[in-house]
Parts: structure tokens; C-alpha cells; sequence
């Protein structure tokens, strides 16, 4: 199975290899060939090991040393493929072939074409070395593989000034929370001596015994402050608050790549990373507190926002923040199985959301913003049915697959007792009604009501910006290619039947099996899993709780909004301009990060001008040299050559030492 397993990982490199040397030789149906070929290879044999995993005994151990010492010090290159790791590679590379073949139409006529297949292939690449990494080294390097070449793919535009500053903002913002992670990294080294899963999991209840000294006088719990350093990782992959900044930029790279990125790979990275570390984890109160709040925060605040945004993408982008706070939340109540349910779920339907959202673009002549769209349902059935069943998906509304992983995530955290976990309730339940608000806004201000696109020149602007290709319909939106619509159509299949197939395997059958530990005192899925008697009668309940009810609330608000009373949200902003204003600008994190930036940049400019130029080269370096050469031009001219020069100088000297003799005596 050795063999099977560097198929699954390597297939997708081997086509970014090819297709990014040898692009121009193959050209760009060569490119899209070979690189659909490797992630078809890849797929396959994720599926295989999924069944094999299933039936069989998890595979933990190393396929390649790549450094090792006298002291026994090895750096192993290893694969752990247990439950966890086979369903996330199973789901990466379905939604990644879903977003290659979805690029064939989407990026048709670009110049980068062959470039563009290249980079996503090594970005699937990267994300699969770690999930299915058995090691702290190599996740690390499969952590930091995903930044590099979502860099690459969020600037892929590289002449627009937006999308150059958008990729180095992500790659910065990654960087503050990499440097919580690598920290975490050497202490796990120092205290448990070795960076092999197994092994410092197996040293997790010594380790939660140890203390540790930050600050002179104070004593803190190992586990804890690991398991923070870790999360502060974990905050910056997984955008959460207040690390979030760069994933609403990332929407200046190519529809394909917003997909990518936002559904099974990169922003799943730190979710998925917790869930693997759940054996520490489960030591640490602190650090699961620590991690309900900050997803709360992050579910609640950034779902707003949502609301007050006009680009299809960037609501989208929001929508992703917002649930990845609800997977942060299950993580923090010990609900690890449910996250990764929900993250599973949610692979699905926001690639779905994001495909139909750039099939729309497509239609439009490159137009993101949903003022000038409305209508379409008319003129783009498959891409109209879909989007609304990935918008069913995310609201929760049954029985679609959100349903069963967002009510399950809900009902978990209400179970919890974990310090801050009511606090966490009341965000994510009203969450719910902000989600189905902003969700079906989109929905109606795109599909519905007037067609706002006859009386705008979308075809004048580039609002997404770049080089995708122009369908030439002139200005009636027309049904994208079967390239682009199949996608979609195979994504939907998943947005509704997930959830059926798979919430009693995942939340109650015991399927992770030891891919997750949690403590009995943290055993919400036990408690949620006596009153579970199968999907249907979730469904059947659904109306009984009170998430369902605020779900139809926010789509009867929204049509009500936007469809029945379109001039209100104009009146509401004005009526309560100060907070409008604070969220549609986005309570001005932007801006406090530039100004510490710019404050940085200034404190570096003085310290360089004043302290590097003006003390260190100009006092004391460039000092130096001027007093060796203002003495030195002193004492050349008594260098004259004339020997009443030189005796003079002599008594000088003769009458200097007897004073210094007849002082000292």
C-alpha cells in the first residue's frame, strides 16, 4: 500500500512539473491534459485507500529519511493514513479535480494558462503531504508549501497592483501566525525529544505535567502554551480573529483559485491541524477556551460584514470566515468529529458557491458586483439551481448536507462545559439567522427582481480584473459551457447527499476511531449521540429547534429586504450609520494593521537614519576615522624631514615625562 499511498501525494506534483517545465513544448491542452490526468490518478487512489482504511489497520511510518545523525537525531519523510487523513484526502482532491477541469472554461484564453494548472496542482500537492504527514516536520513543510503557492496563486495576476498587495498580505499575515506554530514546533522537540506523531502523543499526559518558565516568577503549563503556539498557527491558515485580514483580499486571484483555497485547502489547514492534535489538546482547558472564543468572534462578526458587502465574491470570501468560526467553536466544545463533518460539508457547497459565483462572472463579462446583476435565474438554470442548493447547503436547511453538520455543531457546543462555551452558543445560534440573511441577498440580488445588468456597461469595467476570456454574447448573460456547468452539477450531488450518507459513520459509528481522542469529561458527541436515531429523524425534528427556525427567518428577512422592499437597506444604513459604517469597513482592521505597518516602517526609518546613520556611521565609525585623521594630519606636520624638528619634538617629550615623574612622586 507504500505505493499506493506516494501515488496519492505525488501524481498532482508530477503534473505541476510537466506542465510548468515543459508548458510551451505541450501547450495549454497539454498543460490542462496532464494535470486533470495526475489529480484523476490521485483521486482514485485516495479512494482506494479510503476503502482500504476502512476495512483495514491505519498506516503509520516513514518512506524516506532525509536527514540523520551519530546522536540519533532522524528527519523522516512518513505518512500517517488513518480515518481523518484518508477522508481529508479524499475531499481535497475531488473539489481540486472539480476546480482543474472548472478551469479549463473559466481561464480558457489566459496567458497564463499553462502556468495557472501548474500552480494549483502544487498547491493540492502541498496540501496533501500534510494531511497525510505522520510528523511535526513535514506538516511543517506542507504548512508552510500551501502559503508559498497560495502567494503565487492569489498574485497570479501580477500587473495589477491589488493582486501583488493582496498575495504579500497573505503571505504576511501567514508569517505572524507561522512563527506561533514553529515555536510550538521546538518546544514539542525539546520537551518530548522527538517530532514523530506517535510518539509525542504517547508522552501527552507527561507533558501536560510539565511547567514551564515565560516570564521571571511565573509558571505556566507546557501543554497549554504548546497548544496556544499551536492554534496562533492554526489563527493565521484558518483566517481566524484577528488574523483574518488576508483571506477577503485573496479574492484578486482567479475564480478557480478563490475555490480552492477557501472550500478543501489552506483555510482547512488549521482545523484540520487542531483535530490531529486533539490528544494534547484535550490537556489543555485554557487552549479550547481560548479557541471557542476566538471562533465565535470570528462566526458572528465576520457573518456580518457579509451583509454589507456588493462583490458575489467577497460575500462568498466572508461566508468562508464565518464557518470556519463554526469550526473552531466544535473544536473548542471537544466536538472534533463534528468540525471535521462540517468542514467536510462545507468543502462541498462553498466550491460549489464559489464555481456558480464565477459561472455568473463569466455571463456577466467579468462584472462581481451583485448591484448590477439581477435576473439571471432566466438566463442560467444550471448555475441558478445549483448556487441555490449550495445556499440551502450553508444556511442549514434541511435536508441538505450543512444541515446535519452546522445542527450537530450547534447542538455539541450546547452540550459543552468548557469555560466560554454559552458565550459561544448565543454567537453561532444567531449566526445562523446572519448567514441565511447574507446568504439569500446573494441570491436574490443575483437570480432575482429587476435585471440591473441592461442599464450598467459591465462589459466597460473589469471588476474581477485579470484575463479570463469574454464570452462575446454581447449583452444577454447566457448558460456557461458544459466545462464549467458539469463541475457544479457534481459538487450540488454532494452539498445534498453528504450530510444523509455520513453524519452516524463520522459523529456516532465511531469512525475516526483513535484519529481523534476525546476525554470522557469532554464526551459531547456520546451525550448528542443518545438522543441520535438516524438522519431521517433529524429531519423530521429539524423544526423543533431553534437554528431551524432562525435559518427561514433570515431568508424571509432577505426577501423581504431585497426583494419586497429594496429601497430599506439603503434607509436602514442611514438610520444607524455608525455601526453600518464600522462593519462595512470592517471594523477598520485594515486600517489599524496599515497604521502599525506605517508606524513600524516610520520607527525602522528613524532608527535607521538616527541610530544606523547618524550614531553607529556617523559618530562612531565615521568619528573614528575623522579624529585619526585630524590627528594624523597633526602630527605629519612635525614629520618634516628636518632634525631641529625631531629634537624639539624630543624635548617635548622628555619634559612631558618628568612632569608625569615629578607628579606622581
Amino acid at each position: 500500500m507504500k505505493a499506493l499511498y506516494l501515488i496519492v501525494a505525488f501524481a498532482p506534483l508530477a503534473g505541476a512539473i510537466i506542465a510548468g517545465l515543459c508548458g510551451r513544448l505541450i501547450g495549454p491542452r497539454g498543460a490542462h491534459s496532464v494535470t486533470i490526468l495526475g489529480m484523476v490518478v490521485s483521486f482514485v487512489a485516495s479512494l482506494l485507500v479510503f476503502q482500504e482504511v476502512r476495512t483495514g489497520q491505519p498506516f503509520s511510518g516513514p518512506v524516506y529519511t532525509w536527514i540523520s545523525t551519530n546522536g540519533g537525531l532522524s528527519f523522516d519523510i512518513g505518512f500517517l493514513i488513518d480515518p481523518l487523513s484518508a477522508l481529508m484526502m479524499v475531499v481535497v482532491n475531488f473539489v481540486s479535480l472539480m476546480v482543474h477541469i472548472y478551469t479549463i472554461g473559466y481561464m480558457r484564453d489566459d496567458p497564463g494558462y499553462t502556468r495557472f494548472f501548474s500552480y494549483i496542482s502544487l498547491f493540492t500537492f502541498s496540501m496533501l503531504m500534510l494531511v497525510m504527514s505522520n510528523n511535526f516536520l513535514q506538516l511543517f513543510f506542507g504548512w508552510e508549501a500551501v502559503g508559498l503557492v497560495s502567494y503565487l496563486l492569489i498574485g497570479f495576476w501580477y500587473t495589477r497592483p491589488t493582486a501583488i498587495f493582496a498575495s504579500l498580505k497573505a503571505f504576511l499575515v501567514n508569517r505572524v501566525g507561522d512563527l506561533g506554530f514553529l515555536l510550538a514546533i521546538a518546544l514539542i522537540y525539546a520537551y518530548a525529544g522527538s517530532l514523530d506523531y506517535a510518539q509525542v502523543f504517547g508522552k501527552a499526559s507527561a507533558l501536560a505535567q510539565e511547567t514551564i518558565q515565560i516570564f521571571p516568577g511565573t509558571q505556566w503549563s507546557l501543554i497549554t502554551v504548546i497548544c496556544v503556539l499551536l492554534f496562533v498557527g492554526a489563527m493565521g491558515k484558518s483566517a481566524q480573529f484577528p488574523l483574518h485580514v488576508w483571506l477577503p483580499d485573496s479574492m484578486e486571484g482567479p475564480t478557480p483559485i478563490s475555490a480552492l483555497i477557501h472550500a478543501a485547502t489552506m483555510v482547512t489547514a488549521g482545523i484540520f491541524m487542531v483535530a490531529r492534535m486533539s490528544m494534547l489538546y484535550e490537556f489543555s482547558t485554557p487552549a479550547l477556551s481560548l479557541i471557542l472564543i476566538v471562533g465565535a468572534i470570528t462566526a458572528f462578526f465576520m457573518g456580518l460584514v457579509a451583509v454589507t458587502q456588493n462583490d458575489i465574491k467577497r460575500v462568498v470570501a466572508y461566508s468562508t470566515l464565518s464557518q470556519l468560526g463554526y469550526m473552531a467553536v466544535g473544536l473548542g466544545a471537544s466536538a472534533y468529529a463534528a468540525s471535521i463533518f462540517h468542514l467536510i460539508t462545507h468543502a462541498f457547497f462553498k466550491a460549489l458557491l464559489f464555481l456558480a459565483a464565477g459561472s455568473v462572472i463569466i455571463a456577466l463579462h467579468h462584472e462581481q458586483d451583485m448591484r448590477r446583476m439581477g435576473g439571471l435565474y432566466k438566463y442560467m438554470p444550471i448555475t441558478y439551481v445549483t448556487a441555490l442548493i449550495g445556499s440551502l447547503a450553508l444556511c442549514g436547511i434541511p435536508p441538505f448536507a450543512g444541515f446535519f453538520s452546522k445542527d450537530s455543531l450547534i447542538e455539541a457546543v450546547q452540550l459543552s462545559i468548557t469555560p466560554g462555551a454559552g458565550i459561544a452558543y448565543a454567537a453561532i445560534v444567531t449566526g445562523v439567522f446572519v448567514t441565511a440573511l447574507y446568504t439569500f441577498r446573494m441570491m436574490f440580488m443575483t437570480f432575482h427582481g429587476e435585471e440591473r445588468f441592461r442599464t450598467h456597461a459591465a462589459h466597460e469595467g473589469h471588476a474581477a480584473g485579470g484575463h479570463e476570456h469574454d464570452d462575446g454574447h454581447g449583452g444577454t448573460p447566457r448558460e456557461s459551457p458544459l466545462v464549467v456547468t458539469i463541475p457544479l452539477v457534481l459538487l450540488a450531488i454532494p452539498s445534498v447527499y453528504a450530510g444523509w450518507a455520513y453524519i452516524q459513520p463520522l459523529l456516532y459509528g465511531g469512525f475516526f476511531g483513535d484519529s481523534i481522542v476525546v476525554l470522557p469529561a469532554h464526551g459531547v458527541l456520546v451525550e448528542l449521540g443518545r438522543e441520535f436515531h438516524g438522519a431521517l429523524e433529524m429531519v423530521v425534528h429539524a423544526p423543533s429547534a431553534l437554528p431551524f427556525w432562525f435559518a427561514l427567518a433570515g431568508v424571509a428577512v432577505a426577501w423581504y429586504l431585497y426583494l419586497r422592499r429594496p429601497e430599506l437597506p439603503r434607509i436602514i444604513a442611514e438610520r444607524i450609520k455608525p455601526v453600518y459604517s464600522l462593519i462595512v469597513n470592517k471594523y477598520y482592521f485594515d486600517e489599524a494593521y496599515q497604521a502599525l505597518a506605517e508606524g513600524a516602517r516610520k520607527l525602522g526609518t528613524a532608527l535607521w537614519k538616527v541610530g544606523d546613520v547618524a550614531v553607529i556611521d556617523g559618530f562612531f565609525v565615521n568619528g573614528a576615522a575623522r579624529v585619526i585623521g585630524w590627528t594624523a594630519a597633526i602630527i605629519r606636520r612635525f614629520q618634516s624631514g628636518f632634525i631641529y624638528h625631531y629634537a624639539f619634538m624630543m624635548i617635548i617629550g622628555v619634559f612631558v615625562l618628568l612632569t608625569l615623574w615629578f607628579a606622581r612622586a
